[in-house]
């Protein structure tokens, strides 16, 4: 299987109704996490945002809100943002179209009981959509929002440093990076987190949460 770091600017050009990154000229970088939130987990990465005065994207599945509101209620408190990332983590190569766009439905439902917010952010678990759905997210106004770097940080086969060079080697002003606020990706997550964004804050970036509209 292709294993792409940083994706190919063919990649983007041929996607158009994707979002992979945010040209900058300043130097910014949205950082985004996935999978959350995770009790052992998003706390301790809110912290060491603090810590660096970064803020960040969180892609939340809706099954996990339900269960851990006040952990997603934290991260709007503390000026981060959000978006809808399906209910149960749903794979769009192995769902139908109408149950996957049911388990969307279901997430924002639940995001906007819970949080009292609508998500306009959509990332697709495991960065996969079938032919149109891009189109379809955005009528039901919903940007899908891709990446510029992966980071493999869930892998068991990455190492800590792989995690690290693939941004210290490929990040540029408006890069779109993935972390995993989960339990799997922690064994890197704990080490890679703090090095990164001591790395970013010492080049001069600083961390902004995603723009929701004109993307």
């Amino acid at each position: 299987m292709m294993r792409w770091i940083k994706t190919p600017l063919w990649v983007k050009k041929c996607t158009p109704n994707l979002v992979w990154d945010i040209p900058q000229t300043e130097r910014i970088v949205y950082l985004t996490f996935d999978d959350g939130p995770t009790p052992e987990i998003t706390p301790w990465v809110l912290e060491t945002l603090a810590a660096y005065h970064f803020k960040a994207t969180f892609f939340l599945i809706g099954n996990n809100v339900a269960q851990f509101p006040n952990i997603a209620q934290s991260l709007i408190k503390e000026g981060h943002g959000i978006g809808n990332h399906t209910y149960h983590h749903r794979n769009s190569w192995n769902t139908s179209r109408e149950a996957y766009l049911e388990d969307i439905k279901a997430c924002t439902t639940c995001m906007e009981t819970h949080l009292g917010r609508t998500p306009l952010l959509f990332r697709p678990p495991y960065g996969k959509l079938k032919l149109g759905q891009p189109r379809q997210l955005r009528g039901h106004h919903l940007t899908p929002i891709m990446w510029d770097i992966l980071t493999y940080d869930w892998d068991i086969n990455t190492t800590p440093e792989d995690c690290l060079k693939s941004i210290t080697q490929h990040v540029q002003p408006g890069s779109i990076i993935v972390f995993h606020d989960s339990k799997k990706a922690f064994g890197n997550l704990k080490t890679v987190l703090p090095k990164a964004l001591a790395y970013l804050k010492a080049q001069g970036y600083r961390g902004e949460i995603l723009p929701k509209s004109d993307l």
